[in-house]
């Protein structure tokens, strides 16, 4: 019995057992480390597994579609056109709009000179001197860099125009006539007209991106005295999407934010910034940046700047006028020497000798509030920013506002509620304050602060909060660099794009005219509709501006 065990266990040590034992146990891992869970769990079949099918561009719910191929119902084709409407355009930049110089605002893609000296203010290398019209080069940049870009148009969901109708009509706003205004936009829809891409949805699934307000390319009649192009009163037009940093009242434009300073390069560098302006203490009730409009016989900028200086220390007024001893040279040339820009509104004609003291000093219009240093340093100590209209509805300022953590108190509607309304929150009294324009003009001295005045403090910060929230939705992010955690600007108007086109091609897969209610005019209505208030608001339908 003792011999038999003795037997076994010589048996169980055998080299050759524990050899074939390795080998199995070898195998056996590598079969599992090789196994592909993913599609075990997915229940895909192997044919799934080789080839994600083509998208499908009739749907962005199909859960099985988006997991295998992220790209589905996202893909966007970019037109390839001719120079001569882009790139040949900015080859003259001196002449892009006339008296100023925007050649420097070229360099980095188009986000313009880094700021070097953020004196304390601004954070890391992502800060930029960026020029507001140039977001049509800003948003071709980080349309490159799109991760769902086809070469094949027939899988695409959307086509986007690369035009850049802004520095087209600005090089001839003035001292042209509407046939050179009109040239190259005609020449446009006259080519995509001509295309197969125009033929498979007649056009409404294009679009394309403008750095000025709408108003420009919506020119009234064919008088030479009357402003702007006929770009968006073409009948190919009618059927494109324009995205631009302010909208008129059509329906197929849409407005996204204005460039700001801030092009982050990673979602560090938004995370780090939000942060700080959380904690920064804020020393001011209330600020405005911006000059009076003395020849606009509406506007409410001169009660807001005699409001705010009577305010004494709640108010901080960053006076974007040129300032000096007037009568003197030497102090008119050193001011204009020292300022990148120089405004030149009508004195008592239409002209001005300041004009030409300008030029002699090489200077082009106010510099303190092109600085991004002197207007976030502004808007970070103060915890609400009046946003009153300007030469338009909107202004670059809502934005820097936003970007520095500060509570913007609107005076009209279609100033930002009826404009973003892809980016702002529908419920605005929980991100903004708003204040009648006309509450301004009936003559209540002390309006604006008895209103920021009477908020609680804790509302404010809560306000704050969501403010702060916002910052990542109204940057465009550096083009050579991308954003993992955070949708920026061009991320939300992409998607917001897709969108549409999506209901238009659910309108026409259910037999209804893809035309209606596609460019209409008169749509405030419907766009204060989108925040709830079309009712509350009708007394601005009739507005003081004409467009």
């Amino acid at each position: 019995m003792k011999e038999q065990k003795k037997k076994q266990v010589t048996s169980i040590t055998d080299p050759f057992i524990w050899f074939v034992l390795l080998v199995g146990f070898s195998l056996l891992f590598l079969f599992f480390y090789s196994f592909d869970y993913q599609y075990y769990y997915l229940g895909l079949t192997a044919k799934a597994r080789q080839a994600p099918p083509s998208p499908d561009n009739n749907s962005f719910t199909s859960n099985t579609t988006s997991i295998i191929n992220p790209c589905s119902g996202r893909y966007i084709y970019v037109h390839d056109l001719e120079s001569k409407f882009n790139n040949d355009v900015m080859k003259n930049c001196t002449a892009l709009v006339k008296w100023f110089d925007l050649c420097p605002y070229l360099t980095n893609q188009g986000l313009g000179p880094q700021v070097q000296n953020p004196e304390g203010v601004l954070q890391n290398r992502s800060w930029f001197a960026t020029n507001q019209f140039f977001l049509e080069v800003i948003f071709r940049e980080r349309m490159k860099k799109y991760k769902c870009l086809t070469n094949d148009s027939s899988l695409a969901s959307a086509i986007y125009v690369p035009f850049y109708a802004g520095f087209d009509i600005g090089r001839h706003l003035w001292d042209y006539n509407t046939s050179v205004r009109d040239y190259l936009a005609v020449d446009l829809v006259k080519w995509l007209a001509s295309q197969k891409e125009w033929q498979k949805m007649w056009g409404r699934d294009h679009f394309f991106v403008s750095g000025r307000i709408s108003w420009d390319f919506r020119r009234l009649t064919s008088n030479d005295s009357d402003w702007g192009s006929k770009l968006m009163k073409l009948p190919e037009s009618m059927n494109m999407t324009m995205l631009s940093i302010e909208t008129t009242s059509w329906s197929n434009e849409f407005a996204i934010p204005y460039p700001t300073y801030f092009h982050p390069s990673s979602d560090g560098e938004v995370l780090q910034w939000q942060n700080w302006m959380r904690r920064h203490k804020r020393r001011y009730l209330f600020a405005f940046a911006g000059a009076p409009r003395p020849t606009m016989e509406n506007s409410i900028r001169g009660e807001i700047i005699r409001q705010c200086l009577a305010s004494g220390k709640r108010c901080k007024f960053l006076d974007c006028t040129v300032s000096g001893k007037c009568e003197n040279p030497v102090e008119v040339i050193k001011v204009f020497r020292d300022s990148v820009f120089c405004l030149q509104p009508p004195g008592d004609s239409y002209s001005r000798r300041s004009i030409f003291d300008s030029i002699l000093a090489d200077c082009t219009v106010s510099g303190k509030c092109e600085n991004p240093v002197e207007v976030i340093k502004v808007f970070r100590d103060s915890v609400f920013c009046l946003q009153p209209p300007g030469d338009s509805y909107s202004r670059r300022s809502i934005f820097d506002s936003i970007l520095a953590g500060c509570i913007p108190v609107f005076f009209h509607p279609f100033s930002a509620y009826a404009q973003y309304t892809w980016y702002f929150p529908k419920t605005y009294g929980n991100y903004s304050v708003f204040i009648p324009e006309y509450l301004l003009k009936e003559g209540n001295a002390t309006m604006i602060n008895k209103t920021l005045h009477q908020v609680p403090k804790d509302q404010a910060s809560a306000m704050r909060e969501e403010v702060i929230k916002l910052i990542p939705k109204v940057v465009y992010g550096d083009p050579r660099s991308n954003l993992d955690i955070f949708e920026d600007a061009f991320g939300v108007a992409v998607k917001g794009v897709l969108r549409r086109i999506e209901e238009v091609r659910r309108k026409i897969k259910e037999g209804k005219d893809p035309s209606s209610g596609f460019a209409e005019e008169n749509s405030w209505k419907h766009k204060l509709a989108s925040i709830g208030v079309e009712g509350e608001w009708d007394s601005f339908l009739k507005s003081d501006y004409k467009i």
